[in-house]
C-alpha cells in the first residue's frame, strides 16, 4: 500500500499510509469540542513534533467521519479565521496534551461513546456467567488487556437478551421479584416439601408459570418421572440415572453397527443445527450429550425411531435441568466447569422427561407422521370457525395448512418462538391434561390468529408463507406467551367440549 502525504499549515508534512480506520465501542470518535480546541493553536504545536503526527490523525479522523457521526451544524466552519487563533497558547497544549492522553488510555480503560451511553439506563448491569466468573478468576491480566470482550459479543440490535436469552423474569439480570412473585415462589416451595405433594394443586399453580428456583424438581414431578412421596424421590432418581447408563453400555457401541449407521448420522447432522444461535449448544461435550440421548431414544423406540424434529425437544430440558447448577447466564455457560456427576444426572433426567413427553405424541413421529396430519386438519378446521376470513384468505391464495403448520405441530412451536418462550409455555402444557398432544392445537390456533392482520396484508402465496415461516418472535417474553395461553385456554373452552359448536 503507497503512503500518502498529508499537508497542514499548522504542523511539519507527515506520511501516513491510505488507510480508513475503522472505529467501533473500543475506539470512539473525538468529541469535536476537543477536536476543535486542539486544532485553534495549530500555529503553535510545533514544538511538540511528536504529538503532531497523532494530532493529525485525530484530524483526519473527525473529517471522515463527520457525518456518520454527526459532528454539530458548525463542523464545515473554517479554522483558520481569526477566532480560532486566539486562545491562550497554553490552554491549547494543555487541552492536546489531555486528548492524547485519554486516547492512549482507550486501549487501556476504554470510554463509551457519547451516542452508546445515551441510549444504556443508569442502572445497567451486564451479569455475567458463572462460567465468566471463573474465567476472570483464572485470568485476571487478560480481562485488563481485553476489558470490553464481553460488552463486544453482545448482538448490535435491541432485542430481549437472548434470542440468544433464554433467562426469565425471575432469573439473574432482571428486576427484583415482586411480592407477588415471592409469595408464589414460597407457595411452591411449601408444596413441593410436603411428604406427598398434592400433583392437582401443584399443576393448578404452574399453569401461570414455574418459578425458575423450583422448576427442575416441578418438571421432573409433572412429568411424572419423579414420585409425589418425598421418601422416594432419592432411591428413584439414583435409580432411574443408573438405568440409562446401563442402556448407554449396552446400545450406545451398535451407532457404528451397519443398521444403526444411517440414525446415528442424521443425528449426528442434526444436533450443530439444534439453536445454533446459543453459544452453550454449540459446546462439543453438549452436542455429545444431545447425541448420546438421542439415539438412546431411538434404539428403544424402533416404531419411531430418530425423527428430525425430535432434537428440538432435548433442549428445554436440559436447560431447565442445568439450571439448578448455574445462577446466571445459561446460554454462555461452559459446562466443562461441571463435575462429571452433575454432568450425568442432568443428561439422564432430561433423557427420562423427553421419553415422558414422546410416550403421548409418539405417533407424530411414526410412519407417515399420522398423528401431524390428524393435527393439522384439526387446526384448519378450528380456524375456519373461528375467524373465517383468515380461513377463506389462506384458501383464496392457496395456501395450505401443512406448509406451514407441519412444523408447528412437528417442533410444538420451538422453531416459531425463542427458547425462554418455550420453557414458559411447557410450565403450562405439563400443567394441563395431554397439554403436548390436546392443548397445543389450541396454542397453535390462537397463536395463528395472533398474526391475523398481517395475514390479510399479504396477498399472494410467496408472501404469505414467508410471513408464517418466519413470524417476528423475537422479542417475545413471558407476558406475550401468557397471553397467548389466555387466548388458548378460552379457545379450548368454548371447542373442546362441544366440537360441533359453531359447525357450519
Amino acid at each position: 500500500m503507497l503512503p500518502r502525504l498529508v499537508s497542514n499549515s499548522w504542523a511539519q508534512t507527515v506520511i501516513l499510509p491510505c488507510i480508513q480506520p475503522v472505529y467501533g465501542a473500543q475506539h470512539p470518535p473525538l468529541d469535536p469540542r476537543l477536536t476543535k480546541n486542539f486544532i485553534k493553536e495549530r500555529s503553535k504545536v510545533n514544538t511538540v513534533p511528536l504529538k503532531n503526527k497523532k494530532a493529525s490523525s485525530f484530524h483526519e479522523f473527525a473529517r471522515n467521519t463527520s457525518d456518520a457521526w454527526d459532528i454539530g451544524d458548525d463542523e464545515e466552519e473554517d479554522f483558520s479565521s481569526p477566532s480560532f487563533q486566539t486562545l491562550n497558547s497554553k490552554v491549547a497544549l494543555a487541552t492536546a496534551a489531555q486528548v492524547l492522553e485519554n486516547h492512549s488510555k482507550l486501549r487501556v480503560k476504554p470510554e463509551r461513546s457519547q451516542s452508546t451511553t445515551s441510549d444504556v439506563p443508569a442502572n445497567y448491569k451486564v451479569i455475567k456467567s458463572s462460567s465468566d466468573a471463573q474465567l476472570s478468576r483464572n485470568s485476571s491480566d487478560t480481562c485488563l488487556r481485553n476489558p470490553l470482550h464481553k460488552q463486544q459479543s453482545l448482538p448490535l440490535r435491541p432485542i430481549i437478551p437472548l434470542v440468544a436469552r433464554i433467562s426469565d423474569q425471575n432469573a439473574s439480570g432482571a428486576p427484583p421479584m415482586t411480592v407477588r412473585e415471592k409469595t408464589r415462589l414460597e407457595k411452591f416451595r411449601q408444596l413441593l416439601s410436603n411428604q406427598n405433594t398434592d400433583l392437582d394443586e401443584l399443576r393448578k399453580c404452574s399453569w401461570p408459570g414455574v418459578p425458575r428456583e423450583v422448576r427442575p424438581i416441578t418438571w421432573r414431578l409433572l412429568s411424572g418421572y419423579l414420585p409425589a412421596n418425598t421418601e422416594r424421590r432419592k432411591l428413584t432418581l439414583q435409580r432411574k440415572r443408573e438405568e440409562y447408563f446401563g442402556f448407554i453400555e449396552q446400545y450406545y457401541d451398535s451407532r457404528n453397527e451397519e443398521h444403526h449407521q444411517d440414525t446415528y448420522r442424521q443425528i449426528h447432522i442434526d444436533i450443530p443445527r439444534t439453536n445454533p444461535l446459543i453459544p452453550l449448544f454449540q459446546q462439543p461435550l453438549v452436542q455429545e450429550i444431545f447425541e448420546r440421548i438421542l439415539f438412546i431414544w431411538a434404539i428403544r423406540h424402533p416404531a419411531s425411531g430418530y425423527v428430525q424434529g425430535i432434537n428440538d425437544l432435548v433442549t428445554p430440558f436440559f436447560v431447565v435441568f442445568l439450571s439448578e447448577y448455574v445462577e446466571e447466564d445459561v446460554e454462555n455457560f461452559d459446562v466443562t466447569n461441571l463435575s462429571q456427576d452433575m454432568l450425568r444426572s442432568i443428561e439422564a433426567d432430561s433423557f427420562w422427561c423427553m421419553s415422558k413427553l414422546l410416550d403421548g405424541i409418539q405417533d407424530n413421529y411414526t410412519f407417515a407422521q399420522p398423528g401431524i396430519q390428524k393435527k393439522v386438519k384439526a387446526l384448519e378446521e378450528l380456524v375456519s370457525r373461528i375467524d373465517e376470513q383468515v380461513h377463506n384468505h389462506f384458501r383464496r391464495y392457496e395456501v395450505e395448512y401443512l406448509q406451514f403448520a407441519f412444523r408447528w405441530m412437528n417442533n410444538l412451536l420451538m422453531r416459531e418462538l425463542p427458547l425462554r418462550c418455550t420453557i414458559r409455555l411447557w410450565d403450562t402444557y405439563q400443567s394441563e391434561p395431554e397439554g403436548f398432544s390436546h392443548f397445543h392445537l389450541y396454542v397453535c390456533a390462537a397463536f395463528l390468529i395472533k398474526w391475523r392482520k398481517e395475514i390479510l396484508d399479504e396477498e399472494d402465496f410467496q408472501g404469505l408463507l414467508m410471513l408464517l415461516q418466519n413470524l417476528p418472535t423475537i422479542h417475545w417474553g413471558n407476558e406475550e406467551i401468557g397471553l397467548l395461553l389466555a387466548e388458548a385456554y378460552r379457545l379450548k373452552y368454548m371447542f373442546a367440549d362441544a366440537p360441533n359448536h359453531y359447525r357450519r
